[in-house]
């Protein structure tokens, strides 16, 4: 535990408490650990951006995320407006904030490339418009099912 902790930017009640409420929402399998799949992708295409709706603010430096990241970086063609981004002191792209799920979000996602690909996947299914949503549904399912069967 205080290896995955010290990965995600966490402490390690923080993460005991977390995978206690995984079970409690029968997200995750209680004898095994590992996720339930066909909940965990409900949960992500049709709760997610109620339970953890996003927050947009000032142009800021960051790390990009949602569809200004991989995979949807090079399907999604911006109309001008800054890229969304985590607010990071140590990002280099200008755009415009966007607030992540936890305060240690862009830390963790630097550590491991896709942990970051599933986070930016999350934020374009919490503020995405129909067509990022949709990709970014169809990409998540995809790299759940490799993730979870490798």
């Amino acid at each position: 535990m205080a290896q995955v902790a010290g990965d995600l930017s966490l402490s390690a009640s923080q993460v005991h408490a977390s995978l206690k409420r995984l079970v409690r929402s029968r997200l995750l399998d209680a004898q095994t650990g590992r996720p339930l799949l066909k909940a965990v992708e409900e949960f992500l295409v049709h709760a997610v951006k109620y339970a953890f709706p996003a927050q947009r603010g000032e142009p800021t430096r960051g790390l990009p995320t949602a569809h200004a990241a991989a995979p949807l970086r090079h399907q999604i063609v911006s109309a001008g407006e800054l890229p969304p981004v985590w607010p990071d002191p140590d990002g280099e792209v200008r755009g415009g904030s966007f607030e992540p799920l936890h305060r240690g979000v862009p830390n963790a996602a630097r550590k491991d490339h896709r942990l970051y690909e599933l986070l930016a996947l999350v934020d374009a299914l919490r503020d995405g418009r129909v067509r990022e949503r949709k990709l970014a549904e169809k990409a998540l399912s995809a790299l759940l099912r490799s993730l979870l069967r490798g």
